[in-house]
């Protein structure tokens, strides 16, 4: 009896959040303030990182770029932090230099998991913080001549959602987070991107895009937004119509290929 009651709840839940989701489209909303939050951000130097730098800049938080042990003695505990440092190195696996695999994945992931173990004690003590996992498009689809890169964003999301769901467990319900998937994003890692189904995003766009979703404590923000109904369409698609999607995709972009380098 407790097995129908649970399932007939859980269809409650199920209804409710969709009726609460479509009614967050048509209601703007309400945005908190990060002013006097102190913000980490890695990989600020360029990109997207320097641009969150500056939007967080102009809502008066306080910014660190970058040592975590100067941070903690200098500026107090750090309330926000931005885990956007990347690596990306295009080729096929067999041209991949090892070195080039364990960078992609010291960055990608693993970074995150120490720099978010350094600074979460104090959320933790607190309850209150953000942890902002920064993944791609590749973290929930794949494309060929990245496989490092696109194994550590699906690490990246997976890390997003185990914390997201460790959270919950632990009842720090004052801790949020938020994962960026954005597409192509022209910071100049990867030369001359292209597809014709996705545009290639300027950074500062997807800045935006990324502090309007940590305002309004979105879990997973995905740039352009209508990627996420395109993902879920994949999930119900054969594998034929998959590959034909693919194939219209026609994503470029130069990468060494067979120790040459070429245009995917």
């Amino acid at each position: 009896m407790n097995i129908i009651l649970d399932l007939l709840l859980l269809l409650i839940i199920i209804i409710y959040s969709y009726l609460e989701s479509l009614v967050k489209v048509f209601i703007p909303q309400r945005r908190k303030s990060v002013a006097g939050e102190i913000v980490l951000i890695t990989g600020a130097g360029h990109g997207i990182g320097r641009h969150t730098a500056y939007e967080f800049a102009k809502r008066k938080s306080r910014l660190v770029l970058w040592d975590i042990n100067k941070v903690k003695k200098e500026v107090g505990d750090v309330t926000i932090v931005v885990n956007n440092a990347g690596a990306i190195y295009p080729a096929d696996l067999l041209s991949t230099k090892d070195e080039e695999i364990t960078k992609t994945f010291e960055v990608n992931i693993l970074g995150h998991f120490w720099i978010t173990k350094a600074l979460l004690p104090a959320m933790m003590q607190r309850n209150h913080g953000h942890i902002v996992t920064v993944a791609s498009i590749c973290g929930h689809g794949v494309i060929p001549y990245i496989i490092p890169y696109c194994s550590s964003k699906f690490a990246a999301v997976g890390f997003h959602r185990a914390l997201t769901s460790e959270f919950e467990a632990l009842g720090k319900t004052g801790i949020k987070t938020s994962c960026l998937c954005p597409v192509f994003v022209n910071t100049g890692f990867t030369k001359n991107p292209s597809t014709r189904l996705f545009p290639v995003l300027e950074t500062n766009e997807v800045a935006r895009s990324l502090i309007d979703g940590i305002l309004t404590n979105k879990k997973m923000i995905f740039v352009p937004s209508y990627l996420s109904i395109f993902l879920t369409l994949e999930r119900f698609l054969p594998e034929r119509a998959l590959a034909a999607i693919n194939h219209v995709q026609d994503i470029q972009f130069e990468a060494v290929v067979g120790h040459k380098t070429k245009m995917k």
